[in-house]
């Protein structure tokens, strides 16, 4: 009988980890002991994938970071009084701790809030609430005031939190004074001050290009924050604050750095105990939106920090229910099941334009695997930090 399983996603549990910690030794032990155990396991292939988070490369690394240290970075790149902080994401995980730090290294924080809803989606006041309000979100500047009078007090709905109020608590608490303002246009803080820090994620490099057009002093992106150890703190050289996660009250863990080195060494590790070749990456958010709450879950700057050579690229397929409807309409069962297997036998290297692939959006792999397996390991207590895949790069030839 041809094979009836496809790909297959596994969570592999792990212990906590710990700064200091040998994760290439510890995931490989972790693959190879899921491989032998008597109910769950499963044979270790060619071209199988193995993954694991960000956050325990980072754990293992060390690379964390304080309020203060922080507050030193901003204080010694901006000069220690007014900064117009814009466009930060709504999130007491992603961006509250860092506000705290922000905002203890200078004497004023203008933050500027977009409207209706953050960049990846987290939603201040509604559209329709906006458009009833008779308030153009392209052009319109937004008080405080004017804010509260419009919409009042709005609670995000899956929180609870009022994230201009506590935002503003945050900032207040840290010693500074706050402003606070809602735009869309960057251009929009330079009322208030030329010193900028855009928070933006993926947006980040447009906002700053289009404030220095526009004569601001000093303008600095999250990724410009903690790019270089202060203090002896952790840091990430090409990311700064950006894809960092709250630890503690007083200190973030940042996006791992300098870790090609440990996917390759687990790559090699597995070959050396098994034969066998896989591929490795760190993942952390996957790039995907909730369709409820209309967030897009992606608040670190990439899915895939850190892979193996054997994840460049895109996809290469063909749409089987294409193939079925149009060049194969006319035959049915095992007949049609060989037709299609010969046309993917066949098809070109690259499809790119040919209408037998239309669907198939040519995403990178590490993109699409990284959130396959940041959905698998999920965000809360199943403790598998480590996932498994098999089957990926298969197709319905493959026996």
């Amino acid at each position: 009988m041809s094979r009836l399983v496809g790909t297959v996603s596994r969570g592999i549990r792990a212990p906590i980890i710990r700064e200091g910690d040998d994760i290439a030794k510890l995931v490989t032990e972790c693959v190879l002991a899921a491989s032998e155990d008597e109910e769950w396991g499963f044979r270790i292939r060619n071209r199988d994938i193995i993954a694991m988070t960000e956050a325990i490369v980072a754990r293992a690394q060390g690379n964390y970071a304080t309020v203060d240290n922080i507050a030193e970075d901003v204080r010694a790149k901006f000069g220690g009084d007014t900064v117009g902080v814009i466009f930060p994401i709504l999130s007491r995980n992603r961006f509250a701790i860092c506000l705290r730090g922000i905002a203890k290294g200078a004497k004023k924080i203008v933050l500027m809030l977009s409207y209706p809803a953050d960049e990846v989606g987290n939603h201040l006041v509604s559209l329709d609430a906006v458009e009833k309000a008779g308030v153009d979100p392209y052009t319109d500047v937004l008080s405080l005031e004017k804010y509260r009078e419009l919409f009042g007090y709005k609670k995000h709905r899956f929180t609870g939190v009022d994230y201009v109020e506590y935002y503003e608590q945050l900032i207040r608490e840290a010693g500074a004074d706050c402003e606070i303002v809602f735009a869309n246009n960057p251009v929009a803080i330079l009322d208030y001050t030329d010193h900028v820090l855009c928070s933006d994620i993926h947006t980040c490099s447009r906002t700053k290009r289009i404030l220095k057009e526009a004569g601001a002093a000093v303008v600095l992106g999250l990724d410009e924050i903690l790019n270089a150890p202060v203090n002896g703190s952790g840091y990430n050289e090409e990311y700064g604050l950006l894809g960092s996660n709250k630890a503690n009250e007083e200190m973030v863990k940042l996006f791992p750095r300098d870790s090609q080195g440990l996917v390759e060494k687990i790559q090699d590790n597995i070959l050396n105990a098994t034969g066998k070749h896989v591929e490795v990456l760190v993942y952390g958010d996957g790039a995907f939106k909730d369709p409820v709450g209309e967030i897009w879950e992606f608040a670190d700057p990439i899915v895939a920090p850190f892979y193996t050579s054997g994840l460049e690229g895109t996809p290469n397929e063909l749409k089987i229910k294409y193939l079925a409807d149009n060049d194969f309409s006319d035959l049915n069962g095992e007949e049609l099941r060989k037709a299609i297997k010969g046309e993917i036998e066949k098809k070109d290297a690259n499809l790119v334009g040919k209408m037998a692939s239309e669907g198939t959006t040519p995403r990178r792999l590490t993109d699409l695997i990284g959130s396959l397996c940041d959905l698998t390991s999920g965000s809360g207590d199943k403790g598998t930090p480590i996932v498994y895949i098999q089957g990926y790069f298969d197709n319905y030839t493959t026996e």
